[in-house]
């Protein structure tokens, strides 16, 4: 069987294994691993074995398996890959047992969950994506999808190391963009396929629907969606963060910062034409707000927008 990486004109060879952290550089004799920075925020590998690592627990993990078989154990399910299935798993650290088989091959690409969360539009799949993936992470490819993705892993993996570059994070967000719109697509059809009865599923699958008409604008509180849903508000709590291992806060969240990044990238608006747009009772609280989910202040985050030089 011809490799993947053959197919793409890359001849990967697997004698050297590379380390890099800031300044860090150290050789071994089975796999290549590119780290960037001492909290990882992007991070390629071809060590399976290494896909749990707890430094990668704030990441998402995309694993592509190019020959052979493995297994592993994620939420106290076992799963089986093969040749061109897809793994996708926020917080990676949360699989265990990992088992491969002597002619296993896998390459994968690892990023901060919020990163590529603030990456994403507001009315995107991802959000009721990232719940079946919870339910259930392998994603079956076609050579065809399998050859593309592994193409999106090379770009990102060769700029890695391309961090003096004044808009390094702005490089690598859209090269993940177009890895996970690449990803959306075989992952809508595997979901296309699904149908979803029971009661836990429904209430989840409402959320996101609400979510994705951009409610979150101006409705943040848990107990609005759960009066909209009919349910208590410790009931849709405690379904959501059964169903899809994250609070009902996080899922509100992460429809709602694309909005906001929208509103700051408007220069038009004031900061305090944008709080009330988005019903914050103060100038102050949108500040915190934009602080927490941004990384930023709202004159902070507009300021980096600027051109460096």
């Amino acid at each position: 069987m011809q490799k993947y990486s053959d197919l793409l004109g890359y001849k990967f060879h697997k004698k050297h294994h590379y380390f890099y952290k800031i300044h860090l550089f150290c050789a071994s004799e089975r796999n290549k691993v590119y780290f960037c920075t001492m909290k990882i925020d992007f991070q390629y590998a071809t060590d399976f074995l290494g896909m749990n690592d707890p430094r990668l627990s704030h990441t998402c993990m995309h694993l592509l398996c190019t020959e052979g078989e493995g297994s592993f154990v994620f939420n106290a399910k076992c799963y089986q890959i093969e040749t061109n299935d897809l793994v996708v798993m926020p917080n990676p650290s949360r699989a265990k047992n990992l088992t491969a088989h002597l002619d296993l091959q896998v390459e994968w690409f690892a990023a901060d969950y919020k990163f590529l969360q603030n990456l994403l539009p507001s009315n995107n799949y991802s959000i009721g994506g990232s719940i079946s993936l919870n339910q259930d992470p392998v994603i079956k490819l076609t050579d065809e999808q399998a050859a593309i993705l592994l193409a999106d892993f090379h770009r990102l993996r060769d700029r890695l190391n391309d961090r003096h570059l004044l808009f390094y994070h702005e490089l690598m967000g859209s090269l993940c963009l177009t890895m996970m719109y690449d990803i959306f697509e075989p992952h809508a059809q595997r979901d296309a396929t699904d149908t979803h009865s029971d009661r836990t599923a429904y209430i989840v699958r409402q959320l996101t629907d609400l979510l994705a008409t951009g409610i979150s604008r101006t409705e943040r509180e848990v107990s609005y969606y759960a009066e909209r849903l009919n349910v208590s508000p410790k009931y849709l709590s405690a379904t959501v963060k059964r169903v899809t291992g994250h609070s009902v806060s996080s899922y509100i969240n992460r429809a709602t910062v694309p909005i906001l990044k929208g509103f700051l990238d408007d220069e038009r608006l004031s900061l305090t034409q944008i709080a009330d747009r988005m019903n914050f009772n103060s100038l102050s609280y949108f500040s915190r707000y934009c602080t927490k989910h941004l990384g930023q202040s709202p004159s902070e985050y507009r300021r980096s927008l600027q051109p460096k030089g």
